[in-house]
């Protein structure tokens, strides 16, 4: 799963060019994003440009009797995106990036007494995107909420000796396909496996990450394990 992540060194210029914006975004640095917060997702407007807008982290289906529906849908599993009500439109028309620099997973301790927080991120440094999906709960009227839900994919290698899902990254030459409305289904299901072990680096963190009240950098020091 993913249920937090980081946006901590990127500047509005610089997301802008990343991710060819239309308008730089304006966002402080963000080092301990968690569930229920806005969260920074880029969409394409049916002219193929690109803008971004923060939407609630928790994806509420227009269906959904109450915004609380988000609380369990931070995350949606790439397997069953076509079977689940609550995804499958969002899957077809309504997908997005969620920009990032890292993501964060906890491992339980051997003997079961405590979990260990690591920072998981790609091995360049470079910022990257999660495959979203967003979704709009009562449209058009003044309670509208706007919402978004991280894909994730079976984990391998290092990422699954801490947990067994992780979050869908998606490489550059990737993302105009996930935002296209066009791309074929049978291409986007190859886009959900996401990228290598090998593209990827981990590292311990202390437990600050832990109480999502706290937003600094100490949430990426490297710690002992």
């Amino acid at each position: 799963m993913c249920g937090r992540y980081s946006l901590s060194g990127s500047g509005g210029r610089q997301l802008q060019a990343r991710f060819a914006l239309a308008e730089p975004p304006d966002l402080r640095p963000r080092y301990n994003i968690a569930p229920g917060t806005e969260v920074l997702a880029v969409r394409a407007r049916p002219d193929g440009t690109r803008h971004a807008e923060l939407l609630r982290w928790g994806l509420v289906p227009h269906w959904a009797k109450s915004p609380r529906a988000g609380q369990k849908m931070i995350n949606a599993r790439g397997e069953t995106l076509r079977e689940r009500p609550a995804y499958r439109e969002a899957f077809k028309r309504r997908r997005c990036l969620i920009p990032a620099d890292g993501f964060y997973e906890w491992q339980r301790s051997p003997d079961g007494a405590g979990k260990q927080a690591h920072h998981i991120a790609r091995a360049d440094g470079a910022l990257f995107a999660f495959a979203g999906l967003w979704s709009v709960w009562h449209p058009e009227q003044p309670d509208e909420l706007r919402s978004v839900t991280i894909v994730t994919t079976a984990a391998t290698g290092k990422i699954a000796r801490i947990h067994d899902r992780m979050p869908v990254i998606l490489r550059p030459d990737e993302e105009a396909l996930w935002l296209a409305s066009e791309t074929p289904a049978g291409l986007l299901d190859g886009l959900l496996a996401g990228v290598t072990d090998e593209e990827l680096v981990v590292w311990a963190v202390g437990p600050e990450v832990g109480d999502p009240r706290f937003d600094g950098p100490q949430c990426l020091l490297e710690r002992a394990a």
